[in-house]
C-alpha cells in the first residue's frame, strides 16, 4: 500500500514514473510545498510554486541578485547578463498573472497565492528603484525592451492583482523605465511585438504612447509575415520553431485587444489574430505524441513548455476552437508536463536549469540565452486563472488526437484555413 502511494507520489511531483492521465491518483500531501495532491490542478501549481519560489522568495527579500546564480549559454554574446534579473522576473510573472488575479480565499492554494502575490508586488517595487540591490539592468544592451514586454503583459493579465495595488511612486518608476526604451530600435521580427507591447500598456494607464510602433507591428504580422493556416514567420524568411507560441500570438493578440478602445479599425484585426491563433492551436494539440512528448524544433528549445503558450491563452479566455475539449486538452498539457518538469530540470537549489530535460542539454542554449530566460516556460500554466470548479479542471479526462489517431479510433480530419 504504502509503495503504491509512493509511486503515485512520484508521478504527481513529476519524479520517476510518469502516470496515465486517466488515472487518480492518490490524495497524498507534497510537506515541502504544502499543497495537497490528488489531481491535475495542484500538481500544476505544485510546478509553478516550485518554478517561482526562488525567484519571488529572493526578490521580495532583494536578495535576488546575490543567490541567483546567472548562468549563460556556452555561446553567450557580449550583453551584460545582468539582464537576466529583469528575464527571470518578467517572464515568470507573465505566466503566474492569471493566477495571481484569482480572488483571495482560504484554501491551502489560496493561502499560497496570497503570498506569492505580496512577494510579486515588492519584486516589482524593488526591480524600478534605483537604490534597491534587486534594481533591474533597464538600461544596458536592448535586452531589456523584450523583457519590459513580458512584464506589462503581466500587468495586462492581472491588472487589479500586480498594477493597481503598486503605490504611485512605483507605478511612476515603471512608467519611466518604460518610456525610456523608446531609445532601442526593434530588430524586424517578433522584437516589434515588444516594443508595440510597451507602447500598449502606455495606452492603456494613460500615457501618450508612440501609436506608429504599434501600428507597424501589427501591420507586419497581419500582411507581410503571415504566411498561412494559422502561422506567422518571425521576419521576411519562415523559420520551423516555435516563436508562434513564445511570443507572436500571445503578444499580437494582447497588442489588438489592449486598442480596441483606440479606433474601431482594430476590432476586426483582433478578430482574424484571434482565429488565427485559434487554428494555431489546433497545430500545438496535434504535436502532442500519445505518450505526451511535443516536438522539439527550432532555436530557443530551452524554452520548453511555453511553445504551448497559444493552446494555454484559448483554454483560459474560454475561447477554444472547434474540435479541441477541455478534458482533452487538459489531459495533454499535464501529460507534457510530466515530462519536461522532472528532477534534472531543476539544480539542488530549485532554479530551472538551461536545457530541455537538464543540463547535459545546456548546448541547446542560443546565444542570447542565460539562466532567467528559463522562465517564459511559465506562459504554458495561464489555464490556472481559471478557478478550482471551472470545467477545465473539473471535467473527465479525455483522449487526445494523437491517442485517437494511433489506437485505431475516429478522430477529426485536419484541414487548412484561409484567414
Amino acid at each position: 500500500m504504502e509503495r503504491r502511494i509512493l509511486l503515485k507520489l512520484l508521478a504527481t511531483i513529476g519524479l520517476g514514473v510518469v502516470s496515465s492521465p486517466f488515472s487518480v491518483d492518490a490524495k497524498v500531501v507534497d510537506q515541502s510545498r504544502g499543497i495537497e495532491k490528488g489531481n491535475d490542478r495542484a500538481y500544476w501549481v505544485s510546478v509553478l510554486d516550485k518554478m517561482a519560489a526562488p525567484i519571488l522568495d529572493n526578490i521580495s527579500e532583494q536578495q535576488l541578485r546575490k543567490r541567483m546564480p546567472m548562468l549563460v549559454s556556452p555561446t553567450f554574446d557580449s550583453r551584460d547578463p545582468g539582464v537576466g534579473y529583469l528575464e527571470a522576473f518578467g517572464r515568470l510573472l507573465s505566466g503566474m498573472a492569471p493566477w495571481l488575479a484569482l480572488p483571495d480565499d482560504e484554501t491551502v492554494e489560496g493561502k499560497l497565492r496570497q503570498k506569492r502575490k505580496k512577494q510579486a508586488l515588492l519584486g516589482i517595487q524593488y526591480g524600478v528603484t534605483p537604490t534597491s540591490p534587486d534594481y533591474f539592468t533597464w538600461n544596458k544592451s536592448s535586452q531589456p525592451l523584450v523583457d519590459a514586454a513580458y512584464l506589462v503583459q503581466s500587468f495586462m493579465r492581472a491588472p487589479k492583482a500586480l498594477w493597481d495595488p503598486l503605490p504611485v511612486e512605483v507605478k511612476a518608476n515603471v512608467t519611466r523605465e518604460l518610456i525610456d526604451l523608446r531609445r532601442i530600435k526593434p530588430n524586424e521580427s517578433n522584437w516589434l511585438l515588444f516594443a508595440a507591447m510597451v507602447e500598449s500598456f502606455l495606452y492603456k494607464i494613460g500615457v501618450d504612447c508612440v501609436r506608429e510602433k504599434i501600428d507597424y507591428a501589427i501591420q507586419k504580422f497581419d500582411k507581410d509575415w503571415y504566411v498561412g493556416d494559422g502561422w506567422y514567420s518571425d521576419g521576411n524568411s519562415f523559420s520551423f520553431d516555435h516563436y508562434n507560441g513564445y511570443v507572436i500570438h500571445a503578444m499580437l493578440v494582447d497588442v489588438l485587444r489592449e486598442n480596441l478602445s483606440a479606433d474601431a479599425k482594430y476590432r476586426e484585426l483582433y478578430d482574424r489574430a484571434y482565429k488565427r491563433m485559434q487554428r494555431y492551436g489546433h497545430h500545438l494539440e496535434r504535436m502532442i505524441s500519445p505518450e505526451g512528448y511535443f516536438l522539439v524544433v527550432g532555436r530557443s528549445s530551452t524554452y520548453r513548455t511555453a511553445a504551448f503558450q497559444p493552446l494555454a491563452q484559448l483554454i483560459w479566455d474560454e475561447k477554444l476552437p472547434e474540435g479541441l475539449t477541455y478534458g482533452q486538452l487538459r489531459a495533454a498539457l499535464t501529460a507534457v508536463k510530466r515530462h519536461v518538469y522532472v528532477e534534472q530540470t531543476f539544480d539542488k537549489s530549485g532554479w530551472l536549469t538551461m536545457g530541455l530535460v537538464g543540463d547535459e542539454q545546456a548546448n541547446l542554449a542560443d546565444y542570447y540565452t542565460n539562466a532567467g530566460s528559463m522562465y517564459i516556460t511559465s506562459t504554458s500554466f495561464l489555464p490556472l486563472g481559471l478557478p478550482a470548479d471551472h470545467l477545465f479542471w473539473t471535467t473527465a479526462a479525455e483522449k487526445w488526437t494523437s491517442q485517437k489517431a494511433w489506437s485505431g479510433e475516429r478522430f477529426a480530419k485536419d484541414y487548412y484555413v484561409n484567414y
